[in-house]
C-alpha cells in the first residue's frame, strides 16, 4: 500500500448535518440489504471477507491507518479469482446503490426548496426571480423563448456501461426508496424493505456486463428508454412550469431533443442507411405508442354525455368523423372523437413503423399525414372543453399531450448526420473522377477545390453517371443522404436537420457536403440563383488549430457567392459545433477551454452584422462530454460561463456516456437537469455581464494557455516512452475489449494517441484515478507565471490579478471550479498502484514523478487563486459524497490492478486467459465509473 504523503480526498465530515441524515440513512439501509443478499446468495464466509475488506478500507481511507492499509493490500493480493470477482461485484453494486441514494437526496432537497418557496440557483424559479429583479416583464421572457432553441443531444459513446436490465432494477429500487418517506407504520416499512431486498437480490443475480459487443440497435433502444422514463412526460411538465411562471403568455415549443445514435458515422462502420432508418422508425414508434396510450386513457376520462354538456361544432364534427358507431357511446362525443383519433394514430403507426397498436375499438384507418393534423384534433378537443366548463379535465392529461405532440411530433428527436470530412472528400473525388470532371480532386489545392465545387453547385445536372461503377463506400454514403431525404418526407422535416462534419479544416469540407446533398435531392436549385438546402451543414471544429481557424473558415464560407441567400431561403440559421474532447486531447484542459472561449467570441463577432442585416441566426453546438476533461461539469455554470452574446437563446449540447443515466434515468432528476438548461439559457441571454472581460484578463489567460499547452504537450507528445506508459498504466486495453459501445476505441489500428478517440482517452485516465485530462498543465502555467516575477512585489501583483480573474470572470471561475472537482476525485495514492503495471520500471517512475509534481503544482496553484486549502470547500455536499465513497472505491481499484496484472501475465505467457479474470476487470471498470459518476 502506498504511503500517505498525498492527501487527494477531502477531509471526512465528522458531523453530519440534519439535512443529509436521510441520505446516510438510505445508504446504510441499502448497504445493509446488499450485505444480507450477499450472505444469503454467496454464504457467510464471502460476506465476512467483503465486510473485512470494507472495514480495512474505511480505516485506511478515513482514519489514515497505515497498518490497515498494509493488511488490506496483502489480503487483496492473495484472493483467489473467484473471491476477487465476488468482492468486485459487491463494491460495484454498492456504488450503484449509493448513486440511487444520492439521487433520492437530490430530489428530496429540491422538493424541500419548492415547499419553502426558496429557489435555488439553476432552477426556473430562481431564474425568473432574477429576471424580475432586473425589470424584465413576462412578455419579454416569453418573446425570448419564442426565438430560442434549446436542445440536449444524446450520443452513444463507449463509456455508457449500463445495461437496460440493470437500469430497470435500479429505477425500481429508486421508486421504493422514494416511497419510504410517505409510508406510515412498521408493517408498511417492513413490506417496503422486503421489496427492496428482492430488487437488490435481482440486481445481484443480473449480469452487469453484456456477453456480446453492443450494436447500434442496442444503443438506439438504450437511448429510447430515457424518453419512456423521463423525456416524454417531464418535458411537458417543464413547459407547464414555465406557463405557470408566465401566466397568460403563450410559450412556443422552443425545447427540442436531439440524437446522434443511428446517424453518427464518424469512425463507426456499423452505421449505414439501414441503421438510420431503424433509428427513425424506432423513435417514431416510441412517440406514437406514447400518444396511443395517452389518447386511450384520455378517452376513459372524458366520459361526458352530450345529454348533459354541450360541445363545439368542430368537436361534434370530429366525433361524427370518427367511424365509431357503437350505440353505447352514441351520446359521448369526446369518447367517440378520441376513438377516431386513436384509429388514425394506429394507422399512422402501421404506416411509419410497420408495427401495430395493442388495442382497437375500431379498425385503424386514415393515417395522419403529419403531426400537425394530430395536434389539430387534440386542440379541437381542448377548445371544446375550454368553452363548456371542462377546462379542469384538460389540465391533467390533454394539455401535456398537446405539448408532447408539439415537441416530439412523429419523429421524437432530431437525428443528426455526422461523418468525417475525409470520408466526404473520398466520395466527391470518386464522383468527379467517374464523371470525368476532375481525375484527382484530392490533389487539388484549396482554392481550386472551392472553385470546382462552386461550379458544380451552380450546375443543375447531377454528378452521378447512370450505370456507373462506384465503390461500396461511395454508394453507402450517398445512400445515407438519400435515406435522409425520404425520412424527412415520411417523419417530418425536423426528423433530420443537421449534417455535421467532423475534422472541419477548410471551406471545401463544407461545400463537399452541400454537393452530396445536391446529389440526393436535399439541395435544390443552384447556389447562384435559387438554392434551398434541407439540412444545415454544420462544421465541427475539434483540435486547437481548428478552433483557431474556425471564424476564418466560416467567413470564407459565408462569402461564397450565393451562400447567404441560400441560408436565408433555407431557414436563416447556421449551427457551428465546437469540440471539447479532441481539443483537450490535443492541447490540454486549460488551452482547450481558452481556445473554445476565443472561437466563440470570434464567431459571434462574425455573425453579429449578418444577424442585424438579414436575421441570420448563429447557434453554437457544444460537444460537451461527461468528464470535465471533455467539457463536462455542471451545465448551469458552464452555460453562464460562455462569453457574453454567445448564447442568445440558442444552444445545443451533447449528453454523453454514463452521465446520461445519472442525469435522466430518474424522472425528477431528469426534469431538474432539463430545467437547468432552460434557466441557464435564459440568464445567459437576458442577464449578460455588463461588459466583456477586461483586456488584461484576456491577455493573462492567453499567457497561461501558452504555458499550460507547452507543459501538457511536452508530457503527452514529447516524452519518450509516454505512449507505452499510458497503455500499461491505465486500463485502456481492457476498456477497448469491453462490450460497451458499437464503435472502436481508436479511429485507426495504431497505438498513436492522435488516433485514439478522446472518450476512451479520458475514461481510462479516470479509471486509474489520475484524471489527467482535467488538470494537467495548469500548475506549470500558474506557478511558472508567478515565478517569473522580478521580485516579491511583482509576484504579489501577478497573484492579485489571477485572484481577481477568479472572483470577477465567470469563465475563469467555472474553469477552476471544474478543476477543483477533478482534483478532488483524483487519487495519486491509487494511481501509483497502476504504475506497477508498467514493464519499464525506470521510465514509469520518471513519468509518474512528473505527473505527481504537476498534480502538486496544480493543487498549490488552485489553492493560491481560490483561497481554499481543501478541495471542494465551496461544495460540501459533493465533498461529503466523495469522502464517503472513496473507501468503497478503493477496493475496486486495488482489485482492478491485481486482476489486470494476472490477465496481462496470462496473455503475455500465451496461456489461456481465465474468463473470470477478464470479467472481474470489466465489472471493476463499471464500478469505478459508477462511483465517480462523471468519468466518461
Amino acid at each position: 500500500m502506498p504511503s500517505t504523503r498525498r492527501k487527494s480526498a477531502p477531509s471526512p465530515v465528522d458531523k453530519v448535518d440534519k439535512k443529509n441524515a436521510p441520505l446516510l440513512d438510505d445508504i446504510r439501509l441499502l448497504g445493509r440489504l446488499l450485505g444480507e443478499v450477499i450472505r444469503e446468495q454467496e454464504g457467510a464466509s464471502a460476506f465476512a471477507l467483503i465486510e473485512k475488506i470494507r472495514q480495512l478500507s474505511v480505516s485506511y481511507r478515513l482514519k489514515q491507518d497505515a497498518q490497515a492499509g498494509k493488511t488490506l493490500d496483502r489480503l487483496l493480493k492473495n484472493l483467489s479469482v473467484e473471491q476477487a470477482v465476488s468482492v468486485v461485484r459487491a463494491f460495484t453494486y454498492f456504488s450503484h446503490l449509493a448513486n440511487i441514494a444520492e439521487d433520492r437526496q437530490n430530489v428530496r432537497q429540491h422538493a424541500l426548496q419548492e415547499r419553502r418557496d426558496a429557489a435555488e440557483d439553476g432552477s426556473l424559479a430562481a431564474s425568473f426571480e432574477k429576471l424580475a429583479r432586473k425589470g424584465l416583464r413576462n412578455r419579454e421572457i416569453a418573446a425570448t423563448l419564442a426565438r430560442a432553441h434549446v436542445s440536449p443531444v444524446l450520443t452513444a459513446h463507449p463509456t455508457e456501461v449500463q445495461r437496460q436490465s440493470v437500469l430497470q432494477a435500479e429505477r425500481a429500487i429508486a421508486a421504493l426508496i422514494g416511497e419510504r418517506e410517505t409510508l406510515v407504520g412498521d408493517r408498511a416499512l417492513r413490506a417496503n424493505e422486503a421489496a427492496l431486498r428482492a430488487r437488490i437480490a435481482q440486481l445481484w443475480q443480473t449480469r452487469l456486463l453484456r456477453p456480446n459487443k453492443l450494436s447500434v440497435a442496442d444503443e438506439i433502444n438504450s437511448a429510447l428508454s430515457y424518453y419512456q422514463s423521463t423525456f416524454l412526460r417531464q418535458i411537458p411538465r417543464l413547459y407547464a412550469d414555465i406557463e405557470e411562471a408566465l401566466p397568460g403568455e403563450p410559450i412556443a415549443p422552443f425545447f427540442r431533443m436531439g440524437n446522434w445514435i443511428g446517424g453518427d458515422r464518424d469512425g463507426n462502420p456499423n452505421v449505414k442507411a439501414e441503421t438510420l432508418q431503424l433509428a427513425l422508425s424506432r423513435q417514431s414508434e416510441t412517440a406514437l405508442r406514447f400518444y396511443l396510450t395517452e389518447v386511450h386513457e384520455l378517452g376513459a376520462e372524458l366520459s361526458m354525455s352530450g345529454l348533459l354538456v354541450q360541445v363545439t361544432p368542430a368537436m361534434q364534427a370530429l366525433a361524427e368523423r370518427s367511424g365509431d358507431d357503437n350505440p353505447h357511446r352514441g351520446d359521448e362525443p369526446y369518447r367517440r372523437a378520441l376513438i377516431g383519433v386513436y384509429a388514425r394514430l394506429a394507422a399512422t403507426l402501421q404506416k411509419l413503423t410497420g408495427t401495430s397498436a395493442l388495442r382497437h375499438a375500431i379498425a385503424p384507418s386514415n393515417p395522419y399525414a403529419e403531426a400537425a393534423e394530430f395536434l389539430a384534433d387534440l386542440r379541437t378537443v381542448d377548445a371544446s372543453l375550454a368553452t363548456h366548463h371542462g377546462q379542469a379535465l384538460a389540465e391533467v392529461r390533454l394539455k401535456p399531450l398537446i405539448r408532447a405532440a408539439e415537441v416530439f411530433g412523429f419523429h421524437l428527436a432530431t437525428v443528426d448526420l455526422r461523418q468525417s470530412s475525409d470520408q466526404h472528400e473520398k466520395v466527391v473525388a470518386e464522383l468527379l473522377a467517374t464523371a470525368r470532371i476532375e481525375p484527382d480532386y484530392s490533389a487539388l489545392g484549396e482554392a481550386a477545390k472551392v472553385r470546382l465545387l462552386v461550379n458544380e453547385l451552380n450546375d443543375v445536372r447531377p454528378l452521378r453517371v447512370p450505370h456507373g461503377q462506384y465503390s461500396e463506400h461511395t454508394v453507402g454514403e450517398l445512400a445515407i443522404f438519400e435515406k435522409a431525404r425520404l425520412s424527412r418526407q415520411l417523419f417530418g422535416e425536423l426528423a433530420i436537420r443537421h449534417a455535421i462534419i467532423s475534422h472541419t479544416e477548410t471551406v471545401s469540407d463544407l461545400l463537399e457536403v452541400l454537393l452530396l446533398m445536391k446529389e440526393a435531392g436535399l439541395l435544390t436549385g443552384t447556389l447562384g440563383e435559387n438554392a434551398v438546402a434541407s439540412l444545415i451543414v454544420v462544421p465541427l471544429f475539434e483540435t486547437i488549430g481548428d478552433l483557431r481557424a474556425a471564424a476564418g473558415i466560416m467567413r470564407e464560407y459565408l462569402a461564397v457567392p450565393g451562400m447567404l441567400d441560400m441560408l436565408r431561403r433555407s431557414g436563416n440559421e447556421q449551427d457551428v459545433m465546437l469540440g471539447y474532447s479532441d481539443s483537450n486531447k490535443d492541447g490540454g484542459f486549460f488551452t482547450s477551454n481558452w481556445e473554445l472561449y476565443r472561437a466563440e467570441i470570434a464567431l459571434v463577432e462574425l455573425f453579429k452584422p449578418l444577424h442585424e442585416r438579414q436575421g441570420l441566426t448563429l447557434r453554437l453546438f457544444h460537444g460537451r462530454g461527461g468528464t470535465v476533461g471533455r467539457g463536462g461539469g455542471p451545465s448551469y455554470q458552464a452555460i453562464l460561463a460562455q462569453p457574453p452574446g454567445t448564447v442568445n437563446g440558442q444552444i445545443r449540447l451533447t449528453e454523453q456516456g454514463e452521465v446520461i443515466a445519472s442525469k435522466y434515468a430518474h424522472p425528477e432528476i431528469g426534469r431538474r437537469n432539463l430545467e437547468t438548461l432552460v434557466a441557464a439559457t435564459l440568464e445567459a441571454t437576458l442577464l449578460p455581464p455588463a461588459r466583456q472581460a477586461p483586456k488584461v484578463f484576456l491577455e493573462r489567460a492567453a499567457e497561461l494557455s501558452e504555458r499550460s499547452m507547452a507543459a501538457y504537450r511536452d508530457l503527452v507528445y514529447g516524452t519518450p516512452g509516454f505512449v507505452d506508459y499510458y497503455f500499461a498504466a491505465t486500463p485502456i486495453r481492457e476498456i477497448a475489449e469491453l462490450n460497451i459501445g458499437s464503435r472502436p476505441a481508436s479511429r485507426k489500428a495504431t497505438r498513436a494517441i492522435e488516433d485514439l478517440r478522446a472518450i476512451p482517452w479520458g475514461f481510462s485516465w479516470g479509471q486509474c484515478r489520475v484524471a489527467l485530462p482535467g488538470w494537467y498543465g495548469f500548475g506549470s502555467a500558474v506557478m511558472g507565471h508567478l515565478d517569473e516575477a522580478a521580485d516579491a512585489a511583482g509576484r504579489a501583483e501577478r497573484l492579485a490579478l489571477l485572484k481577481r480573474m477568479h472572483a470577477q470572470w465567470p469563465f475563469f471561475r467555472t474553469l477552476l471550479s471544474n478543476m477543483d472537482m477533478v482534483l478532488a476525485k483524483s487519487d495519486l495514492h491509487m494511481a501509483e498502484r497502476y504504475v506497477e503495471l508498467v514493464p519499464d520500471r525506470k521510465a514509469a517512475k520518471a513519468i509518474f514523478a512528473r505527473i505527481e509534481a504537476e498534480w502538486a503544482r496544480s493543487n498549490e496553484a488552485l489553492s493560491l487563486l481560490t483561497g481554499a486549502t481543501q478541495r471542494l470547500a465551496g461544495d460540501p455536499a459533493l465533498a461529503r459524497s466523495i469522502a464517503y465513497r472513496f473507501p468503497y472505491l478503493d477496493p475496486l481499484n486495488h482489485l482492478q490492478v491485481e486482476l489486470i496484472r494476472r490477465y496481462r501475465a496470462q496473455k503475455d505467457a500465451g496461456t489461456e486467459v481465465h474468463e473470470r479474470v477478464q470479467r472481474g476487470i470489466h465489472i471493476s471498470i463499471n464500478g469505478v465509473a459508477a462511483g465517480l459518476r462523471n468519468s466518461g
